[in-house]
């Protein structure tokens, strides 16, 4: 506002406040790009939780996003199940799993906080408490390591 002002008194005649001008127009400009930068990398942030947690978050990280951020999150989120549905035949291919090559497609796994009941492609279900552990596919457990609910025991 004060620029505006000075802009049209240097329009009347005062060309001494042209420098003041250019110098806050600048200063504005700037902070803009650092504004810009910051909303970014926070877009940046919250699409790569979309890959570490998948498509639910935990309250503690909701809890310190804006209602727009968790907005943009949630439409990220139907965007990238959209494309999902959309490759690898009927089933959709999940490129949310495995992330890093796995070694081997079973791995153990135990429990760190009681679950409850986990469906295996075959129809078994596996009653997931605190402290039991697990032989399970990999591809369907990850997400839920990626949770903090399991964790993978190495041998």
């Amino acid at each position: 506002e004060r620029n505006q002002a000075d802009v049209s008194e240097a329009k009347a005649g005062r060309t001494d406040l042209i420098f003041l001008i250019r110098f806050r127009h600048c200063c504005l400009l700037r902070n803009q790009r650092c504004l810009l930068a910051y909303l970014y990398d926070r877009l940046l942030r919250i699409r790569a939780l979309r890959w570490e947690y998948g498509s639910v978050l935990p309250n503690t990280i909701q809890f310190h996003m804006s209602a727009e951020e968790v907005e943009w999150f949630n439409r990220y989120k139907k965007s990238l199940a959209t494309y999902m549905r959309s490759v690898g035949g009927e089933e959709g291919l999940d490129l949310t799993q495995d992330i890093k090559p796995p070694k081997s497609l079973y791995i153990e796994v135990r429990c760190l906080k009681d679950h409850g009941e986990f469906e295996v492609d075959d129809g078994t279900t596996i009653l997931l408490k605190k402290n039991s552990q697990h032989f399970l596919p990999r591809w369907k457990c990850e997400q839920l390591i990626r949770q903090g609910v399991l964790e993978h025991v190495l041998s």
